[in-house]
């Protein structure tokens, strides 16, 4: 499963679909405006923001994901850098991350930075991000960090399974600060239940545009 390329569709000639997992990288509806609403609202970002906050993630995708946080962190004028650190098993090609970032022009800025920097790791004037290539149920095991949030984000659980399993979970538990926090678009129940059996305090709230629900996590 490691060092594998995406493979992508285009639908309407703009939003990126995995053929692998038949499930587009953001919503239909509005991407930028899911990001914000699922991963910025349900850590309660920005308002924690602090130097060295540190966010996580399942599936870094086209980055949209960091580069809404990284905005959010340039507005909220928190002085020092953020952390985002993502595990990506199917990295995407950085011409086809161009051409997905190019439908969100408020970010533009900075997914010309990720671009220019080939669309991966690399440290940036107040961010750095780390991806980590490779199957999550191996690599987050190896990863000596903790998150303060997680974006849980990977494809849907009906067809990528094998990224919100309970073991997976309770990996995201043990890389999370105590109080830390985990969103995600799903309110699937087998993944509340890995999250609450990791050790998290559950809840479901409104979701985004054709989702009635999201989930939202505290550890402890």
């Amino acid at each position: 499963m490691q060092d594998q390329r995406a493979e992508l569709e285009w639908r309407e000639g703009r939003v990126p679909v995995s053929v692998r997992f038949d499930d587009p990288y953001f919503s239909l509806d509005n991407g930028l405006a899911e990001t914000r609403h699922v991963f910025l609202d349900g850590n309660d970002l920005p308002a924690r923001f602090r130097d060295g906050f540190h966010v996580a993630e399942l599936g870094f995708g086209t980055g949209l994901n960091f580069l809404t946080a990284w905005a959010a962190w340039r507005d909220a004028g928190v002085p020092g850098r953020l952390q985002f650190t993502s595990f990506e098993a199917f990295p995407v090609e950085v011409e086809a991350m161009e051409k997905a970032l190019a439908a969100f022009p408020e970010v533009a800025e900075f997914a010309a930075q990720l671009v220019a920097a080939g669309g991966g790791s690399a440290a940036f004037d107040d961010a750095t991000v780390t991806v980590i290539e490779g199957d999550a149920r191996e690599t987050l095991a190896a990863w000596d960090g903790r998150a303060d949030a997680w974006f849980l984000d990977g494809f849907s659980p009906a067809k990528n399974p094998e990224l919100w399993g309970p073991e997976l979970m309770a990996e995201v538990a043990r890389h999370t600060v105590p109080a830390g926090t985990a969103a995600t678009y799903t309110a699937a129940g087998f993944v509340r239940r890995g999250l609450e059996e990791a050790g998290f305090t559950v809840t479901r709230a409104p979701g985004f545009g054709r989702k009635r629900h999201m989930t939202r996590a505290v550890l402890g």
